[in-house]
């Protein structure tokens, strides 16, 4: 994929969409150690916090790459067009402790710009982070009836705030 650096200013997204429905590929690890993992989310959200650009992302302790987000202070984010949707699916439904899914999914990881955690290139555009504060939640604090039947494990989400520290990303998400 042919991206190009975009400021924050001039990023175009909505982040509602493209979590909900484009989905992002969250990785978090070192590309130059070999050492990363990927999940698939659909959950998240971007703005501003503490005058920094973010995303904020959901990953359960269950997850294997719960422990790379411990492990490892930045993470990237890249959405797909919408011919990876089913190898997004892929590897949103396996796990990394169970063999090397990245492989079976023909995705090429490669360096990123400004962190540690690779990028892909086949991804349309690429978020690198940088944690910042991490919040574990807090079910009692749930406010709307329904909330809680998405834990009906108790599996409850910490919560992960990335500063942005660089976008890459074609045409289609740059303000002219």
């Amino acid at each position: 994929m042919n991206r190009q650096p975009i400021s924050i200013e001039h990023l175009i997204t909505h982040p509602v969409n493209v979590f909900h429905h484009q989905w992002f590929l969250l990785t978090c690890g070192s590309f130059a150690a070999g050492d990363f993992n990927c999940m698939t989310i659909s959950w998240g959200s971007m703005g501003e916090v503490w005058n920094r650009p973010l995303v904020q992302v959901f990953v359960r302790p269950v997850r294997y790459t719960y422990e790379f987000m411990e492990k490892y202070p930045t993470f990237t984010l890249c959405a797909f067009p919408k011919e990876f949707h089913s190898t997004l699916n892929f590897l949103g439904t396996r796990s990394g402790k169970q063999g090397n899914k990245l492989a079976e999914s023909k995705l090429t990881p490669m360096a990123a710009q400004a962190v540690e955690a690779p990028v892909y290139a086949e991804a349309e555009l690429a978020i690198e982070c940088r944690k910042m504060y991490w919040q574990d939640m807090e079910p009692s604090n749930f406010l709307v009836k329904g909330i809680e039947q998405n834990y009906p494990r108790k599996d409850y989400h910490r919560i992960y705030f990335g500063e942005i520290m660089a976008v890459t990303g074609i045409e289609a998400y740059i303000k002219k």
